[in-house]
């Protein structure tokens, strides 16, 4: 999640993910420098402790991790503190923030082994290898599953529907200014409207009672009706931006497991979304950095990540996990935009979208 989440994703907003941020000390030193590898990351940041355990022993680096909030945030720091980075590799810039990255230098080149194993359509950069695909997912509406069926309504399946009456108040999102989510969907709606027809789309959207919060994890964990989080909380919308792989995670980390997972995907309001990772111009230890980055295309890491990141591998020969075959499949016609077009309009259309649905 992530996308990613954040997607992201899921994992974390249900505090289930293991914590990493304690491993390994910046301070650590040896003859030939530091044997530390600071990675900079949105919060849902997730690996298994096995699978960073066996990096640090087979690289002789140790992992130290700093989560830097939703990915907008995390994006919009490492930005700023480009001059004077807070550490080595940076992980969780996705396609909708990539240019803002790239244009701001805030990356060194740097191709790891196992790139010519990375899906061909998800390789982006070429030319100057500053940053490296590592993983895939969409950003979608779910839905309460007995939301619905209590009341006999069908659950939307489309951007037109999300404005209907039937789906009043029912919708929450993020805000597209601060996160990667909540721009994924805005991107979604401009690739299924065009430049001319998105704004009317989210006038009525408006209209129709939708809700901005700031952040995945509070809409999806708070406010949402039907995530394990969001029942906690009393949360009272059905519908959520979140990711076609949230409702896996819903089965997975539910005890006892359920047969069926609570929450579904409204698969045609779906924006794919890739996140990357570079090494930050300025690392204190770029060799680690190197390895880290090599790291994160192993097969072993790829395979990792599903169940713990909720998100989809990039390398060609990774195996996804039963759950998501079952629950959480990618859509099979997502929204997509080309990386050139999300540069040249995003922060025009965050600006027109802050003034028409915050304003």
């Amino acid at each position: 999640m992530n996308i990613t989440k954040k997607v992201t994703i899921l994992a974390v907003g249900l505090g289930l993910a293991g914590g990493l941020a304690g491993c390994g000390s910046s301070g650590e030193q040896s003859s030939g420098g530091t044997r530390t590898v600071t990675l900079v990351s949105h919060d849902s940041w997730a690996a298994s402790k096995s699978v960073i355990a066996a990096f640090e022993k087979e690289s002789g680096y140790r992992v130290r991790v700093l989560k830097n909030g939703d990915a907008g945030q995390a994006v919009n720091k490492a930005v700023l503190t480009k001059d004077n980075p807070q550490g080595d590799v940076f992980f969780g810039v996705d396609n909708t923030l990539l240019s803002r990255a790239l244009d701001n230098g805030v990356f060194q080149p740097y191709r790891p082994q196992g790139s010519d194993r990375i899906e061909s359509e998800y390789r982006v950069d070429q030319g100057k290898h500053r940053v490296t695909p590592i993983d895939t997912g969409d950003i979608c509406v779910n839905y309460d599953k007995e939301y619905f069926a209590d009341r006999e309504l069908d659950p939307p399946r489309t951007f037109d529907d999300l404005i209907e009456p039937a789906y009043r108040n029912l919708l929450v999102t993020e805000n597209a200014a601060s996160s990667s989510p909540g721009l994924g969907f805005l991107l979604g709606t401009a690739a299924e409207y065009g430049d001319d027809g998105w704004a009317d789309y989210w006038k009525k959207l408006k209209a129709n009672g939708v809700k901005v919060v700031d952040s995945w994890e509070q809409a999806y964990n708070e406010e949402f009706s039907g995530s394990a989080g969001g029942k906690k909380a009393g949360g009272d919308r059905p519908l959520v931006v979140s990711y076609a792989s949230s409702p896996p995670a819903e089965v997975v980390y539910a005890d006892p497991r359920p047969g069926t997972a609570p929450t579904g995907v409204a698969t045609g309001t779906c924006f794919r979304q890739v996140e990357y990772a570079g090494l930050l111009a300025g690392a204190r230890n770029a060799e680690g950095g190197k390895a880290f980055l090599d790291f994160l295309l192993t097969k072993r890491f790829q395979e990792d990540m599903p169940l713990n990141m909720f998100v989809y591998p990039v390398r060609e020969d990774a195996r996804v996990p039963r759950e998501f075959a079952e629950y959480g499949p990618q859509a099979e016609d997502p929204e997509t935009m080309d990386p050139a077009k999300i540069a040249e309009n995003r922060d025009r259309w965050v600006k027109s979208w802050t003034s028409l649905v915050l304003k």
